[in-house]
């Protein structure tokens, strides 16, 4: 029995100190650029510069499935399936878009590279482009993520932004953080395209 208590004691020891080397690590990861434009009770408002992006487009209709699939092409090229073979970091957030019949996942490249700078990717599948600036509205919620979740927050974003009297245009999109071993500290976050000559004149 003591032995046991010992061996659970030393799982349970290793086992937080890998979440909290891995919540750390967070912490060091390049973030997407953006600058918070205004805060709302339920929301804020961000600018994004245009940034570089690695995207992949597929036909699959949930944010389980394009990430299962998604998230393994995309970090094969950033871990070397590429022209050159080379290392790019990782980075956040992981930017996921379903919709109607195209549904798209993106790695944010790091800030330091323009599409001239990055190797060509193994897999044709993938495309090397730079996003528009843009204005967006966004939620944010821990937790690990899924597609009621995704949904709920989409839905307090919508009304949220109707009372404001706040256009918005395209698919909801979301953001995740964080990698799906990590336990704590998760970030999420559901953003739609705001209405830029709106925002400018407020």
């Amino acid at each position: 029995m003591k032995i046991l208590f010992i061996i659970t004691g030393v799982i349970l020891v290793l086992f937080t100190a890998f979440q909290i080397y891995i919540t750390m690590s967070i912490f060091k990861t390049e973030n997407q650029a953006y600058e918070v434009i205004r805060k709302e009770k339920a929301f804020e408002i961000r600018f994004y510069p245009a940034a570089t992006m690695a995207i992949i487009t597929s036909n699959l209709k949930s944010y389980s499935d394009l990430g299962s699939s998604g998230f393994g092409t995309l970090a094969k090229y950033i871990f070397g399936g590429n022209s050159e073979k080379k290392q790019i970091a990782m980075t956040a957030p992981v930017h996921m878009e379903v919709g109607d019949t195209v549904s798209t996942m993106a790695f944010v490249m790091p800030a330091k590279y323009q599409i001239g700078d990055l190797p060509k990717p193994d897999n044709a599948k993938i495309i090397i482009k730079t996003s528009e600036p843009e204005y967006v509205a966004v939620i944010q919620f821990g937790g690990f993520s899924s597609a009621s979740k995704i949904e709920k927050h989409k839905a307090i974003l919508e009304k949220a932004l109707q009372e404001k009297g706040l256009s918005y245009h395209g698919n909801f999109r979301f953001l995740g953080y964080n990698p799906p071993f990590q336990l704590f500290g998760r970030r999420n976050e559901v953003i739609v395209a705001l209405d830029a000559s709106e925002i400018e004149q407020q």
